[in-house]
């Protein structure tokens, strides 16, 4: 039967060995412990401004040192940044900012909100940190991961999105008033990125809470949008949610279309479900046959395949990183080296770079500190190990430094030809930039993990498996354990359904040992008085305090699908008949 290997970046590093220290083509190779210390100084300097200049607005102005709202008035880069805090290991300020954020941030604002950035921002980094609270060593409530105030505040957040999903074809808006809901005048053209790019958060939220309702329509957006493509294959850029009618008919892989293609990929591993996977398959066809020349992908006319704009933004950087993920290694190393090439021309990437002409596009010369080269780098070094990939990195840290450190920040390059600095440093610079660099130099990040180590964690739903690796990092970098899902899946009812019937085969078992004894002295048999058999909903409390004190439980069965334990063992079959 033909499949394909799907692997998770974190556990590669079991299946391929690495080459650290291997000499780079000018004979040198970065050293993995001096960057990282590098990257952590960069992070604290970038931080540590933030605190003291800008917060509580959202985002850090370095070159004015103070705040301004950017995204909402969220306390954005705090949000970002918490659980950047416990990968490069400060548990100390996770466990500070965890309160802060309790006691100062409200989503019962009248503000207008990108419901795409709020999701991969907000409730992408609270989820993320909230299931990396324990580890963080936060005193967790009873019932966690399936409870817990950062998971209550990431629901907060999301459902207030969910008026956003109300149309007729149950695509998104791309702006919600958090108090009021749509506003009336609001623009119903949506980019194709600001309509699927859900299912990862919204399908953790509904695993964690038991509340289907964000799944389903992440859900509903996805297949809207599947349903849309064109005869050859291709999905535009903006499209009208009420009609369904392409407004943007450009196809590619970058602005306003990428993360749709990355949450295909991601959700499909998160969920273990083929038909998001073979949908991906399916885009990564015309992909190839109409937007792919000598491995860079341009722009094209998606009912023609005709190309519209032959130039590369750097946004569409994070393709070699998912290509990596379903095993295509070969195609992304080629693909990274040509934007690599981009990166050494002008110490970034611009946002356009025109591909014929070898050159920055007019208005689009500037490098913003955006990540998706690096986490390129980053999934690719941990597939294949190649030292070319540290030499990014190693480049990224010198670029940065020297262009954009300032006395209270790092600063967005506007031009990177005279390399003049723009106001202002996006959240994403600690959220993914940062991050990515320092897991590009640290190998024995718990992110890393082979699954050679767990934490085995009781719920309310029985125990479950935690920790062990193959995170899945959202559009904003923000780790997803995906045996977290598995936690707190199964209804209340249906958990003590089975364990009605598993004490009902034990109390059976233990009569027929009573009857058995008591036939060999000759005394009658009589059945068992008490609750040992309960057979109504009265006698559930008492069946539950009883299996509570039970230090083995009656019911001991694997937490997680088989289907769950492959994709933790890095193993995804499709069948692609």
């Amino acid at each position: 039967m033909p499949f394909r290997l799907l692997v998770p970046f974190g556990l590669l590093c079991v299946l391929l060995a690495l080459h650290h220290g291997a000499p780079g083509p000018d004979g040198t190779a970065p050293d993995p412990a001096h960057y990282r210390e590098r990257v952590k100084a960069m992070f604290y300097h970038a931080y540590d401004s933030y605190l003291e200049n800008a917060f509580p607005y959202d985002e850090l102005r370095p070159l004015t040192c103070d705040g301004h709202d950017t995204w909402g008035s969220f306390s954005l880069t705090l949000i970002d940044a918490l659980d950047t805090l416990l990968i490069l290991g400060n548990v100390s300020e996770f466990q500070r900012v965890v309160e802060v954020l309790q006691d100062n941030v409200d989503f019962d604002i009248d503000v207008n909100a990108s419901v795409f950035e709020t999701n991969i921002r907000v409730v992408g980094g609270l989820l993320s940190a909230h299931l990396l609270s324990k580890k963080a060593g936060v005193e967790v409530e009873a019932g966690w991961p399936c409870s817990g105030p950062l998971l209550r505040m990431a629901e907060e957040a999301a459902r207030k999105l969910l008026p956003a999903f109300q149309t007729p074809t149950g695509m998104p808006y791309g702006t919600v008033n958090l108090l009021h809901g749509v506003n009336p005048g609001e623009t119903p053209v949506t980019c194709t990125a600001g309509i699927g790019t859900f299912i990862v958060e919204f399908a953790t939220l509904s695993s964690l809470t038991g509340d289907p309702v964000f799944e389903e329509v992440a859900r509903v957006a996805l297949m809207r949008l599947w349903e849309s493509r064109s005869d050859i294959g291709l999905v535009g850029n903006h499209i009208d949610v009420l009609t369904g009618k392409w407004v943007a008919q450009d196809a590619g892989i970058g602005a306003g279309v990428d993360s749709y293609f990355e949450y295909l990929v991601k959700g499909a591993i998160l969920l273990q479900d083929k038909k998001l996977m073979a949908m991906f398959l399916e885009y990564n066809k015309a992909i190839r046959n109409y937007t792919r020349f000598d491995d860079w992908y341009l722009w094209v006319q998606m009912y023609k395949g005709t190309v519209s704009m032959p130039v590369f933004q750097s946004l569409e950087a994070y393709w070699p990183g998912l290509q990596s993920l379903i095993g295509d290694i070969d195609n992304a190393m080629r693909t990274f080296l040509n934007y690599y090439t981009v990166w050494k021309q002008f110490g970034g990437l611009p946002e356009f770079y025109n591909i014929p002409q070898g050159y920055t596009v007019e208005k689009r010369e500037g490098y913003p500190l955006r990540p998706e080269l690096i986490e390129s780098a980053m999934y690719l070094y941990r597939a294949t190990g190649d030292p070319t990939l540290l030499e990014l990195g190693r480049d990224a840290v010198e670029s940065i430094e020297k262009i954009s450190k300032v006395e209270c920040g790092f600063a967005t390059i506007k031009d990177l030809r005279d390399h003049k600095l723009d106001n202002r440093m996006e959240s994403f610079f600690l959220a993914e930039t940062v991050k990515y660099l320092y897991l590009l130099f640290d190998p024995t990040n718990f992110i890393h993990n082979n699954g050679s180590t767990f934490d085995a964690v009781i719920t309310p739903y029985g125990e479950c498996i935690l920790g062990a690796g193959g995170y899945i990092f959202n559009t904003e970098a923000h780790p997803i354990d995906p045996a977290a899902l598995h936690c707190c899946r199964r209804l209340k009812e249906e958990q003590w359904e089975v364990e009605d019937l598993m004490r009902e085969f034990y109390s059976l078992k233990r009569n027929r040992s009573r009857f058995q004894k008591k036939t060999m002295s000759s005394g009658p048999w009589e059945p068992p008085a008490g609750p040992e058999t309960p057979s109504s909903p009265e006698n559930h409390d008492q069946a539950r305090e009883k299996s509570a004190k039970q230090k083995i439980p009656l019911l001991s069965c694997p937490s997680q699908p088989f289907t769950s334990k492959l994709a933790l063992l890095g193993q995804v079959f499709l069948d692609s008949s």
